[in-house]
């Protein structure tokens, strides 16, 4: 199961390298695109979920790193959950 990295940027600036065990991630994002972050957290939610279960369906048990990298970005998306407009740029992606 190919897996792959993407990088964001989080609405103060700072980047985030990020963790999915499927390229299903690709599915849902774009290089280059901001996303309001309710629909970018919706979507990460989504992808990992899937990549994770990918990994379930291969091996017969949910892959934890993307379970970790879920909490993380929700973590992270917290501290802008208040800010009108915030965004998530996707910056690449790399397989």
């Amino acid at each position: 199961m190919p897996a792959m990295h993407f990088d964001i940027r989080w609405p103060d600036a700072t980047q985030s390298h990020c963790y999915s065990p499927s390229l299903v991630i690709k599915d849902y994002f774009q290089p280059g695109t901001r996303y309001p972050l309710p629909q970018f957290m919706a979507q990460v939610r989504e992808a990992l979920n899937i990549a994770s279960e990918r990994v379930r369906a291969k091996f017969g048990f949910t892959c934890s790193s993307a379970m970790d990298q879920l909490a993380q970005l929700e973590q992270t998306a917290a501290r802008f959950e208040r800010l009108p407009h915030a965004e998530i740029e996707v910056l690449a992606f790399h397989e």
